[in-house]
């Protein structure tokens, strides 16, 4: 029985090195954690440093977001801009809040912020 093209295919690119010099050529593999469903998502976070939030539930994305504030809006100098942001922000929030869930009711909540109020802390943020 002949080799199957699949075979061919490795063999060929084989000979040719493309299997060469890869990243972690020689190491062992790490299959810790394979048990989790989840390992391969977690590994290419890890791997590439990605931000893991966006994987967090809406909620909690938007509790990180507020948590942020206003040490996240430093660097835009435009008041109407943070103004814009934060009332975005606050839109969100009770979007979320009008939500349907899924299976029993979440009793976690995200808060709006006060834009006055964290205007003025922008502003004291951006004169230090």
């Amino acid at each position: 029985m002949g080799e199957s093209r699949v075979e061919m295919m490795i063999r060929e690119a084989t000979e040719r090195g493309d299997f060469d010099n890869l990243p972690g050529m020689g190491k062992p593999l790490n299959l810790k954690g394979l048990d989790d469903p989840d390992w391969w998502a977690k590994q290419k976070i890890k791997d590439e440093d990605l931000d893991s939030s966006a994987l967090l539930p809406p909620t909690l994305q938007l509790r990180k977001e507020r948590d942020g504030f206003p040490g996240s809006l430093r660097d835009i100098a435009d008041e109407t801009a943070v103004r814009t942001i934060l009332e975005d922000f606050n839109r969100r929030v009770k979007q979320d809040r009008l939500r349907p869930t899924m299976g029993p009711a979440s009793h976690l909540v995200a808060r709006t912020v006060d834009v006055e109020e964290m205007i003025e802390d922008w502003r004291a943020l951006r004169r230090r």
